[in-house]
């Protein structure tokens, strides 16, 4: 989910489609305070008695959104399910964002009532933040107490102290039937401030050397043994040719001509499409084409210090190359966000209502812990209205595998605050396709050699250059470094799409070791490299080690880049299939199990030993100076505590999913 050595987070959740709203509306009369029916998962689950540090301010300032449930709720669901469902008569027959709104958006009645409610209570409607999603709600907390029904009060939470309403939030009977949920009402990292400009980009993370351009081109016979023999150096980041020959883009012949894929982030690297084009031209791949790359940015920005602006670049310009990587003519639409809370939501949002592109990548997300049901709501439409517009969502997993407590990977990725075992989200929502790691090997000819689990541990080289510090693969969970997200969700129940593929001994075991009364969601649904030791090389216009701006190169991994080279397999499927979107993509996918179209990625690939290789890094990699540091990698659950590991076996597996995509999986859309 993060470049290598960085977490990226969504920090709140976002929203359902319909009619954008641009004029003045007219009052009517709003409920008594006796008739209102609860807005249910509006209280955040941290906001609990024991937590509880006393009563808000009343002149704290509210910035919130009511979501518009539209004119048929039920119907949207039942649509986009059968949308996406081969073999149903209503299959691939996707509607436009204008159809959308005709048929499911909020009618002018829904809009004007809520907005009466809204300005009765004393609270003020932001026309200009308002879309066809939301409308943009502030004002004091006294008059939210009023409009909401309930009291405000701060409570410790997320390590710090954060404000939430002290019980769901409810709303007048005559405006429920228009409502959909209410997300803002907390300030747990849903904060929000002015605008600002843009920091430079951070200084390049250079990649040590030695390293190999494909697997085991070189081995390290100076560096001690494991598992029995000397094992491979890591790549120098694999390049166009050996991601596009691994995932069968050059077997089929496809480009990804006629398809659109949207990559969202927030905030924008400068100088995007120059760079790409420079590497391109430097590595024998083709560079962009007049208009095949534009970007879509708000007016500004904000939260820059909070999110940590400069990081988003590299993790722009890895999802960018990725999906160019492995399909060179698709179009691609960078959609930034104005900040990584409700930003990123907004950016969505525009997507699904302008049908900006067919496929969307997504290098971001949340421990699951930190949403409330309302947001969780709430995004899901969004994804809904994609599906019925032939839009597919693709989430990376995670880079913490199960998302342990107290591992170094916890801290290194910034995920301290995690408390349990979980499935991030938005990945785990049933209606996004979730992409997991793998640590992938590919040979000098742009062969495809095999795959990994990516769940590694790191065993650094001893002091006296003779043996590694700890038995391989190390000592968990002391050792634990990273690894491809997954897992089964609490949340959500078996979507239908994965029954009869995914067992029910997986499905129903959860995260805490209990048994789930019924099959849960799993994840990932299928895979692609993610393992920053066999990741990809990719440029960026950067800060040099002697302090000057320009063009660099970097190698880079993590689950941030399995999303978008999935993303990019989908759009060679989609020219193959004559250009027609494939929207929701996950009934299709899960069809197509079992029928040797996938990549079956294991824990072992090679049998009884575990893949490894040696991994140089310098002591101060964004100068690129220091001793060098050697690092035995080993890559699957060698050592790993069975109950925290995401294991990865033949056929579907919570490591892995259905596997990895090859050419067949390909020609299977012709």
């Amino acid at each position: 989910m993060s470049r290598d050595g960085r977490r990226r987070r969504a920090l709140t959740a976002a929203a359902v489609a319909l009619p954008l709203v641009a004029a003045a509306f007219a009052a009517t009369g709003t409920a008594q305070a006796n008739d209102r029916q609860t807005v249910a998962g509006t209280k955040p689950t941290w906001a609990r008695s024991s937590a509880d540090r006393g009563k808000t301010d009343s002149n704290q300032r509210v910035d919130a959104r009511v979501w518009l449930s539209g004119r048929d709720p039920k119907g949207l669901d039942a649509y986009a399910q059968a949308v996406s469902t081969p073999g149903n008569q209503q299959y691939g027959k996707f509607l436009t964002p204008q159809q959308f709104n005709q048929r499911f958006g909020a009618s002018q009645q829904q809009v004007t009532a809520v907005t009466s409610w809204i300005r009765g209570a004393g609270l003020y409607v932001d026309l200009a933040g308002s879309n066809s999603h939301y409308l943009h709600v502030t004002g004091h907390v006294d008059k939210a107490t009023g409009a909401f029904g309930t009291e405000f009060r701060n409570y410790s939470a997320q390590g710090t102290v954060a404000r939430a309403p002290e019980n769901n939030a409810t709303v007048p009977d005559g405006v429920a039937s228009a409502v959909l949920t209410v997300t803002g009402l907390d300030t747990g990292k849903h904060l929000r401030t002015h605008g600002d400009t843009l920091p430079p980009p951070e200084p390049n993370y250079n990649v040590a050397e030695p390293c190999g351009t494909y697997w085991g081109e070189k081995v390290a016979n100076d560096k001690p043994t494991a598992y029995g023999k000397h094992q491979p150096r890591a790549t120098c980041g694999y390049l166009p040719d050996k991601l596009r020959g691994a995932y069968g883009g050059t077997a089929s012949g496809l480009t990804g001509k006629g398809a659109t894929v949207a990559v969202v982030d927030a905030y924008a690297a400068p100088k995007m499409e120059q760079v790409e084009n420079q590497f391109a031209a430097k590595h024998g791949a083709p560079g962009f084409a007049k208009g095949q790359y534009r970007e879509v940015l708000p007016p500004t920005f904000d939260l820059v210090d909070e999110c940590g602006a400069a990081g988003w670049y590299g993790e722009e310009a890895l999802d960018v190359t990725a999906v160019h990587d492995i399909a060179p003519k698709a179009n691609v639409v960078y959609v930034g966000a104005q900040n990584c809370a409700d930003g990123l939501d907004t950016a969505l949002t525009n997507i699904v209502d302008n049908h900006l592109a067919d496929i969307v990548t997504n290098s971001w997300g949340d421990l699951a812990e930190h949403y409330t049901q309302a947001g969780i709501d709430a995004e899901e439409s969004i994804f809904q209205q994609g599906a019925i517009e032939g839009i597919g969502f693709y989430f990376s997993t995670g880079d913490c595998g199960y998302e342990v407590p107290g591992t170094p990977c916890q801290a290194r990725y910034g995920d301290a605050q995690s408390t349990r075992r979980q499935a991030d989200l938005p990945a785990s929502d049933p209606w996004v396709t979730a992409v997991g790691g793998t640590t992938l090997a590919v040979g000098k000819s742009n062969n495809y050699k095999f795959e990994a689990h990516w769940n590694v541990q790191y065993d650094n080289l001893a002091a006296n250059g003779k043996s590694w510090s700890s038995p391989p693969p190390g000592t968990y969970p002391s050792t634990y470094s990273a690894g491809g997200g997954g897992g089964v969700s609490d949340i959500f129940a078996q979507p239908g799409y994965q029954r009869g593929v995914v067992p029910k001994s997986l499905s129903t075991k959860l995260p805490d070791g209990t048994t789930a009364k019924q099959p849960m969601r799993t994840i990932p649904d299928i895979s692609a490299v993610g393992d920053s030791g066999t990741g990809i090389r990719y440029p960026e216009w950067n800060q040099r080690s002697d302090g000057s701006f320009g063009y660099t190169e970097s190698r880079v991994g993590g689950t941030s880049l399995s999303a978008p080279i999935i993303a990019g397999v989908q759009a060679l499927a989609q020219q193959a299939q004559g250009r027609q979107p494939i929207g929701f993509a996950n009934p299709s996918i899960y069809l197509r199990e079992g029928k040797h179209l996938y990549n079956d990625v294991t824990d072992q690939p090679q049998g009884r030993d575990p893949v490894a290789y040696v991994r140089t890094n310098y002591t101060d990699p964004y100068a690129g100076t220091g001793p060098l540091l050697y690092i035995l990698v080993t890559s699957g659950n060698k050592g790993i505590s069975k109950a925290d590991a995401l294991s990865a076996t033949p056929g579907y597996d919570i490591g892995t999913g259905v596997g990895s995509p090859t050419a067949s999986y390909l020609r299977s859309f012709r």
